[in-house]
């Protein structure tokens, strides 16, 4: 697959009283392409995860990467020092399942006034805090496809409290692959058993992913937890996943 060029830009997605700034990414030649909401680690939308928007977009898609702490921390953005681990830790505990739904929501409403983009059916990818949160917006009707890389506390909790992610899945109406290191002590085997069990349980098309000898955070290149191995396999596994929506 040759990639394309592409464009990057900020932008802001208005709604109500809410302005979310949003990173997007979207080939230089003109077509009609699907589009796919990538959503940001407690790092915010850093280097890491503007690079991520701009692969997928030089596959042939209009990606966008909403700002998920834009209620909390307008800007926030951040490397990997154990204090930017507890500064976005701190704000991922404040943010809400309800707003963050609104908030992908938003974006997929942007990308379908974009003339583009395709309007039947969207990608979601998630890293981390983004990959918890990427399990929940598979629940939205437009998600057709949903990469999660090592969302931890999917069978544990929610944002903002409630009934575990993992319980709504009866919801998903995609298919959805979910990537986890076998190495990761915040996500032990036996919840990704669970994870696995409640989509086999509601027939939810899907894949699981366990890489051996692989950490938390093993995608990203800016970490060093990177696993080149597992990441390239995974990438080659997004791009399958994805392609099913062109």
């Amino acid at each position: 697959m040759t990639e394309q060029a592409t464009i990057t830009t900020t932008v802001n997605l208005l709604q109500d009283n809410i302005q979310v700034s949003a990173c997007l990414a979207e080939p230089k030649e003109s077509g009609s392409y699907p589009g796919v909401v990538v959503l940001q680690e407690i790092f915010g939308v850093n280097v890491h995860i503007r690079e991520v928007t701009e692969r997928i977009a030089q596959l042939g898609y209009v990606a966008i990467a909403p700002a998920l702490f834009q209620r909390i921390a307008p800007g926030f953005e951040t490397g990997y020092t154990p204090e930017d681990i507890e500064t976005g830790r701190s704000y991922a505990m404040q943010t809400q399942a309800s707003e963050l739904l609104s908030d992908i929501q938003l974006a997929i409403d942007y990308l379908k006034n974009l003339p583009q983009v395709k309007k039947d059916g969207f990608g979601c990818i998630g890293f981390c805090f983004g990959g918890h949160v990427a399990y929940l917006a598979a629940t939205l009707p437009d998600i057709k496809a949903t990469a999660s890389f090592y969302g931890a506390g999917i069978t544990t909790r929610t944002p903002g409290g409630g009934a575990p992610t993992v319980t709504r899945t009866r919801e998903i109406s995609g298919t959805l692959y979910a990537f986890f290191g076998a190495e990761d002590a915040s996500i032990p085997g036996e919840q990704v058993d669970e994870i696995a069990t409640e989509l086999e349980k509601y027939k939810i098309p899907h894949r699981v992913f366990r890489y051996d000898g692989a950490d938390h955070g093993f995608f990203c290149d800016h970490r060093a937890s990177y696993n080149p191995k597992a990441a390239a396999d995974a990438w080659e596994q997004v791009k399958q996943l994805f392609g099913q929506l062109n």
